[in-house]
């Protein structure tokens, strides 16, 4: 009986769970950026301060519009199909204005799905919902960081733009894209 099969598929397995486990703990490089978009499906991102953070484009990446502009060291791990999120970041001189959302809106999710070794601990009992962005984000302060996790959870009344066919924000009668400010 040839074991050679077997033995390639339990060193395969072997491999990936060795990886699910080893990468969220190893430093940033390369090899293990690429194992973690193509095995875990999650990105992580870093920028020195909010205005190196891109404005539009990859939605994992764009900071919420509740983050102050004078924010710096943030850090976004994101899952792949655009929805979990992790975000932390240090406030500037401009203080973070208390989490904002209606009280019918307080839906607590059961806790972030991401993880990250710059994530802490025990943030559980002092979050609080924020719903000023698409996203409903559980937010926690502490002294001048502030982190913040969002499941996917629309925010309640969330605009979400409509797509035309070839992907570019469609139209409303008066010609403005659905879901722009003025839309």
């Amino acid at each position: 009986m040839n074991r050679r099969p077997l033995v390639i598929a339990a060193a395969v397995a072997g491999a990936l769970a060795l990886a699910a486990f080893a990468l969220p703990n190893l430093p940033p490089n390369p090899v293990t950026d690429a194992l973690e978009k193509q095995v875990l499906r999650e990105k992580g991102k870093r920028y020195a301060s909010a205005a190196d953070a891109p404005k539009r484009g990859d939605r994992e990446f764009v900071l919420p519009s509740w983050i102050p502009r004078d924010a710096t060291d943030i850090r976004i791990r994101a899952r792949g199909d655009g929805g979990a999120r992790l975000i932390r970041f240090t406030l500037g001189k401009t203080p973070l204005d208390g989490p904002q959302c209606a009280a019918a809106a307080r839906k607590k999710p059961d806790g972030p799905r991401l993880d990250a070794r710059w994530w802490p601990g025990g943030t559980r009992g002092e979050e609080r919902p924020e719903c000023r962005d698409r996203y409903q984000y559980q937010v926690s302060v502490r002294g001048r960081q502030v982190y913040a996790w969002t499941d996917g959870t629309l925010s309640p009344g969330a605009r979400i733009p409509a797509v035309s066919p070839n992907g570019a924000p469609a139209a409303t009668p008066g010609g403005i894209p659905a879901g722009s400010p003025a839309g």
